[in-house]
């Protein structure tokens, strides 16, 4: 298949193939007579295996060494489990820091619960004043909850 048919198969732009190519993600794939790119079946699965790797946010690092394992199925699996327990504290970690932002956010609705002007508005004039704090996020978390009361 043409370049044009893995994406439509895959749901992936082409550029990102030419990408995970360039990254040694997707294997070179063989040329036609005339210079383009003939993709096989394997192509296919590799690619939709990249993909949902990518859409469980993993790294294209993590998606290499997984490829890796996949590539020699007799090696142990012992590295894949670590890989994923590691990927599991990430996302727990970005949980808890959206769970933050979210608190910071609602914090900042509370500010504006009618209309009125913008130069009344009390999130304007919240996001104004935090913006002016130059700190590192979790500092300027810490400013944020201190001004409005959190």
């Amino acid at each position: 298949m043409k370049i044009g048919e893995l994406s439509a198969a895959s749901a992936t732009h082409i550029e990102t193939i030419r990408y995970y190519e360039r990254e040694g993600l997707l294997p070179a794939p063989a040329r036609s007579q005339g210079n383009l790119r003939i993709y096989e079946a394997q192509h296919l699965e590799r690619l939709q295996f990249v993909r949902y790797c990518r859409g469980l946010d993993m790294s294209l690092d993590e998606v290499r060494l997984l490829l890796r394992f996949k590539d020699d199925p007799a090696a142990e699996c012992g590295d894949v489990n670590a890989l994923l327990d590691e990927h599991i504290g990430h996302v727990s970690k970005r949980i808890k820091e959206l769970r933050s932002l979210e608190k910071q956010l609602k914090a900042l609705r509370q500010c504006c619960g009618t209309e009125r002007t913008a130069d009344e508005c009390g999130i304007l004039a919240g996001l104004a004043e935090a913006s002016q704090d130059v700190s590192p996020p979790t500092k300027e978390s810490k400013h944020l909850r201190a001004v409005h009361g959190l």
